[in-house]
């Protein structure tokens, strides 16, 4: 795979890897233009599709709906819209009656028009249905747009189900430079979460042997230095510059199809994220955007593993505390922490085990053989949280957990629990596993309130 490769050489075209792996998308198609909207009618017609079922909430619909609708009938194609009514769309159970409630039984096309939840809510929706579906985007704040799993609210609980990846996406960049600046800044905050996943992905190499691709590593982190360097001017609103963050963004949804799960996008800044996530709907409240939530993650975890790489771990305090679990305590602990959804949490320890007190220990004996080479790849792989804040200031972005609505306790427990919320490997994990996460995030508070 070449460095020199467009977004538009993926799509459709599975490739034998070094990895030794073939990867593939079934997207086959991604318009990011001024007047992209226009593509609607010829990519309908290309595949054939008869009878569209459009799905947007009453802002989506103001912003891009209604032209899609008209766009549709102008060109003499069958189009029936379902609108959430609401201030927010929830994806949850209830939203899911709604739309299967109105749809056509003979719909062969679903139409997202909107960004994560309605993207979400659609992509499940039409997969249960059996037939594609595709997106029309109002703007740009987060990665899920081409990936394969679902993000839905079950039990007040966000869970990723599997689904499908679109067949095609449209982002009209007419409406694209339009989208409210929180939303701007919370999709260059989830691209900018990718370097603390990717971190991730490269300590879990190196700790669990875990399967690990360099291309498609290479591929994300070009993507993301490339919209790194021109950060300074987003706030500009500049249609290059959103159009490669919707593309930016799009890939590494590419990237999750490539490798069948999130691990090249999502690692322990999005586990924050669920965490505060989970506990801002257990309360009532609108969610904070995923992005933005991702934001303030990532910046709290370069500024762990700063502090981390201060000193050399004690490797053989690390293995007393490990052999010290108790795994009663800890589920009170997850009762305490979780409420409604701990269940769901404890379950996901039970099936995973990785807590089990002899993987901690198999694990710190790898952490301990191989500590210069991670403390490197923690140097090398990803920014300083400064330049982060930096970033994020230049926008008027949140970058601190207080400006979004979560205390200090709300800080602290994502730091120590959010690594529950999923069973994959990353930072937090391997703190955890030195026993040094209370210590770390000690300090990361008192730095925020230094900040405030």
């Amino acid at each position: 795979m070449s460095k020199t490769l467009k977004l538009a050489d993926y799509l459709g075209k599975p490739f034998d890897c070094s990895c030794g792996r073939t990867h593939s998308t079934t997207l086959e198609g991604v318009t990011v233009s001024a007047g992209a909207m226009k593509a609607l009618p010829e990519y309908v017609e290309k595949y054939g599709f008869k009878n569209l079922y459009i799905a947007c909430d009453e802002i989506t619909y103001g912003i891009a709906g209604e032209k899609v609708m008209n766009i549709l009938k102008d060109a003499g194609i069958k189009a029936k819209a379902h609108v959430f009514k609401g201030k927010r769309f929830i994806p949850d159970e209830k939203a899911l009656g709604e739309l299967m409630i109105d749809a056509d039984r003979d719909c062969d096309l679903v139409v997202a028009v909107g960004t994560g939840s309605i993207n979400d809510m659609c992509r499940f929706f039409s997969f249960q249905m059996g037939v594609p579906y595709a997106i029309v985007a109002t703007a740009a704040p987060m990665d899920g747009f081409a990936s394969s799993g679902a993000a839905l609210i079950i039990n007040s609980m966000k869970t990723t189900i599997p689904a499908q990846t679109p067949l095609f996406i449209i982002g009209d960049t007419d409406i694209l430079c339009g989208a409210p600046a929180r939303m701007v800044s919370a999709g260059l905050g989830d691209l900018l979460g990718k370097f603390t996943c990717l971190n991730d992905w490269r300590i879990s190499k190196v700790v669990n042997d875990e399967y690990y691709c360099d291309e498609i590593v290479n591929l994300v982190t070009d993507c993301i230095e490339n919209v790194l360097a021109d950060a300074d001017n987003v706030a500009s609103r500049d249609p290059k510059v959103i159009g490669d963050i919707m593309e930016g963004l799009v890939l590494t949804g590419v990237a999750m199809s490539f490798i069948g799960n999130s691990r090249p996008a999502a690692g322990c800044e999005h586990h924050m994220c669920h965490f505060w996530e989970t506990l801002e709907l257990q309360e009532g409240k609108i969610p904070v955007l995923h992005g933005t939530k991702v934001a303030v993650g990532t910046v709290m975890i370069l500024k762990m593993t700063e502090f981390l790489r201060e000193n050399r771990p004690d490797f053989d305090a690390a293995r007393e505390k490990a052999k010290a679990y108790d795994q009663a305590a800890w589920e009170a602990k997850i009762n305490e922490v979780y409420g409604a959804s701990a269940s769901s949490i404890i379950a996901l320890e039970h099936e995973s085990q990785k807590n089990e007190v002899n993987g901690r220990l198999k694990r710190i004996d790898a952490i301990e053989a191989h500590w210069d080479e991670i403390v490197k790849l923690m140097d090398d792989n990803m920014p300083t949280a400064a330049r982060m804040i930096e970033i994020l200031k230049s926008l008027d972005a949140p970058y601190l957990p207080s400006q979004i609505g979560f205390d200090d306790d709300r800080l602290y427990n994502a730091m120590l629990y959010a690594k529950e919320t999923r069973a994959r490997y990353t930072m937090l994990s391997m703190m955890a596993d030195l026993g040094v996460t209370e210590d770390l995030a000690k300090k990361v508070v008192a730095f925020v309130n230094e900040e405030a």
